[in-house]
């Protein structure tokens, strides 16, 4: 009689394995299998990490293998099994794989196809199709699309990590208990004796330093030693924690009326402001998106102020970006004085605190979590959603949205909810945040989320021009990378462009990202169709890059930039000064935040700043999802690609005071997961 060998392997992450039965049916074309329980006598199967074999004896020879049936039913009480994947030896000695990668929970059935990807043209037969369209309706009444605030991208159907589906649930809450987190933070940077001291401020900027004990950090030391000098200032838009709001200034704006009397000292070229402008050596950061922005008033002990400034950067002859000019506010008056490095210190150094004031804000809301997280996990909804475990695109993305959907429902219940800790220490806390990305939504395009355009729409695409700008020259190197590979993968299972037209599966995505997770908004432009391989390879390339190079970037070095309270401070007690010379050290200090709010922030930026426990870096791909020779070659040049652009990387940063590694490959996590 045939007799068929089942290998089944068990997850190997906490609580993986089970005492539940566990049942197995083989679908062949010729038959099926008997339901048959999985049991070795006197032994403890599906042990977590556990490799188990079975036989499974059949009256005739099933013929091709179609399907694998898993079935788990209550021993005690149910308990949950990950299950890795199933490979079925035939009677006549052929292995076939069968991927499975997903927790079996209750009393649920799971159906397996082998590991071989397929567009959805190319199933031919009933149970095939059948399969495929079953897995999709069950999986859009699991994945729901919900709105958490007008003017949003869509978000998961969930009020907590809980309630999410046990798939994309973390391993392990406790690790992602934002609260936990940030108070173990506090702990470990010996702050807690400071973090419920509100309101009460701290003595001069020498007494910050009574919080940054732990630092042996080279980044944040330089910072505290330098954040003063302008250069330092400079530097941070090409290479801090926010390095995408500097661009060409091409015309001095109305609205900030600088002349070439008042910062003709700054010049160094013997030549006008205007000259230095069609030169191409002036350079702007605009915060206008902060006007009218509600400030956090939910202590009524302090109250708390935020600003729009305008920020007028001169490139010198040593090609280093300095500040010439300040407005901190988006209306030119008596009221609203333009500053300058040729005023009195404490004015220029207030002015250039405001700013950076803003950038932090800008930053935690709109680049970091507008622009990677929100939209990540909107790309991981419709992916869910609309790609069957089958298709190519998704095992390409699945590793890409790893944990995201669960780290923005945790988010949304912890921390930017209504009282969050979001609100303890950020000045756009209690609503601000949310006017912010509701305004923001409003320029928030596609074209955005391509690195090269997003460069080049700002003018700073020049290397010549900018020499210096390393988030630039890494971010170009890293999308090329990820596009060479994307774009290996897509001709392995796309013809032509007829076949991406074909394909229903990808463009019920593509349309599912544009008109359920954006609204439709007609200002984001996202696509609601591709018609060519070099789209989809455009396309997919974005969502990784977003998903792995981009939050690399605007989120691990938050603890390097952001440590030092008066170089980031995350809210302001004292509102802008509205005339020069009455600033003084002790007016600075008061307007900065007090203990307590510090103590939170650096507990956040320290928080934030930490890799997963067992991170999976940019390519590292221990689930294998493709079994084809070609992908997986595909894979091998692009883990060879990314090694060396990470050795780029590290012999220039070598004897650097401050290094750039954001964007090394080794250091970019696969996905948004913190």
């Amino acid at each position: 009689m045939p007799c068929y060998t089942v290998t089944v392997a068990t997850g190997s992450q906490w609580f993986a394995g089970t005492d539940d039965y566990i049942y197995l049916t083989l679908v062949g074309t010729e038959g099926c299998s008997e339901r048959t329980l999985l049991d070795k006598p006197l032994y403890n199967d599906f042990e977590r990490g556990a490799v188990d074999s079975y036989d499974i004896t059949v009256g005739e020879n099933l013929g091709d293998i179609e399907l694998v049936k898993i079935e788990k039913k209550k021993y005690w009480m149910h308990d949950d099994w990950y299950c890795k994947y199933i490979t079925v030896k035939t009677p006549s000695g052929d292995y076939i794989e069968f991927p499975c990668f997903r927790w079996v929970v209750d009393d649920k059935e799971i159906v397996l196809r082998d590991g071989r990807a397929r567009l959805p043209q190319d199933d031919k037969t009933r149970v095939a199709k059948q399969h495929r369209r079953k897995e999709l309706e069950t999986r859009q009444k699991t994945y729901r699309w919900k709105e958490w605030h007008p003017g949003f991208p869509m978000s998961i159907d969930a009020k907590t990590h809980k309630e999410l589906p046990r798939d994309i649930q973390f391993d392990s809450e406790k690790g992602v208990d934002f609260i936990l987190n940030y108070s173990k933070a506090i702990e470990n940077l010996y702050v807690n004796q400071f973090m419920h001291m509100f309101q009460s401020s701290w003595g001069d900027f020498s007494d910050f330093e009574r919080i940054f004990v732990r630092i042996k950090n080279t980044i944040s030391e330089y910072v505290m030693q330098h954040w003063r000098e302008d250069f330092m200032f400079g530097y941070q838009f090409l290479n801090g924690c926010n390095p995408v709001m500097i661009q060409k200034c091409t015309q001095i704006p109305e609205k900030f009326p600088v002349t070439h009397e008042m910062v003709a000292d700054c010049l160094e070229r013997d030549l006008t402001l205007e000259e230095e402008l069609k030169a191409g050596n002036l350079y702007i950061a605009d915060y206008e998106i902060m006007e009218d922005i509600s400030p956090n008033a939910t202590d009524p002990c302090t109250t708390q102020y935020l600003a729009a400034p305008i920020c007028l950067l001169y490139k010198n002859s040593q090609n280093k970006i300095l500040p010439i000019a300040i407005q901190l506010s988006q209306n030119p008056g008596e009221d609203s004085p333009i500053y300058l490095p040729s005023d009195n210190q404490h004015d220029w150094l207030l002015a250039k605190i405001w700013v950076r004031s803003s950038d932090f804000h800008v930053h935690q809301t709109v680049t970091h979590l507008l622009r990677t997280h929100l939209i990540s996990e909107v790309f991981g909804i419709a992916m869910f959603r609309q790609l069957p475990a089958v298709h190519p695109v998704y095992k390409l993305l699945l590793p890409h949205i790893r944990f995201t959907i669960a780290i923005n429902t945790k988010a949304r219940e912890q921390l930017i909810c209504e009282n969050g800790l979001f609100d303890k220490a950020n000045g756009t806390g209690g609503g601000g945040h949310v006017q912010l990305v509701q305004r923001a939504m409003k320029t928030f395009t596609y074209k955005s989320l391509c690195f090269p355009d997003a460069i080049k729409a700002r003018g700073m695409e020049s290397q010549e021009e900018v020499p210096y700008y390393f988030y630039r020259d890494d971010g170009n190197r890293v999308w090329e990378v990820v596009k060479s590979f994307v774009t290996d993968v897509v001709n392995i299972y796309y013809a032509s462009d007829e076949t991406v037209q074909e394909d229903e599966e990808i463009q019920a995505f593509i349309k599912d990202v544009c008109s359920f997770g954006m609204q439709d908004f007609d200002y984001c432009e996202f696509p609601k169709s591709l018609q060519t391989r070099e789209q989809l390879v455009e396309y997919l390339t974005v969502v990784i890059f977003t998903a792995s190079a981009q939050h690399a970037a605007i989120n691990f070095g938050q603890y390097d930039w952001c440590s030092w309270i008066p170089n980031a401070p995350p809210t302001m007690r004292k509102p802008p000064p509205t005339n020069k010379g009455q600033v003084d050290m002790k007016f600075i200090v008061e307007s900065l935040p007090d203990r307590g709010r510090s103590c939170w922030h650096l507990g956040a930026v320290w928080a934030l700043s930490q890799f997963q426990e067992n991170e999976l870096f940019l390519g590292m791909y221990p689930d294998e999802h493709f079994f084809e020779k070609q992908t997986k070659k595909a894979v091998e040049t692009f883990h060879q690609k990314l090694s060396e652009v990470s050795k780029l990387i590290k012999n220039r940063n070598e004897g650097k005071k401050l290094p750039y590694y954001y964007l090394s490959p080794d250091r970019i996590p696969n996905s948004v997961a913190v």
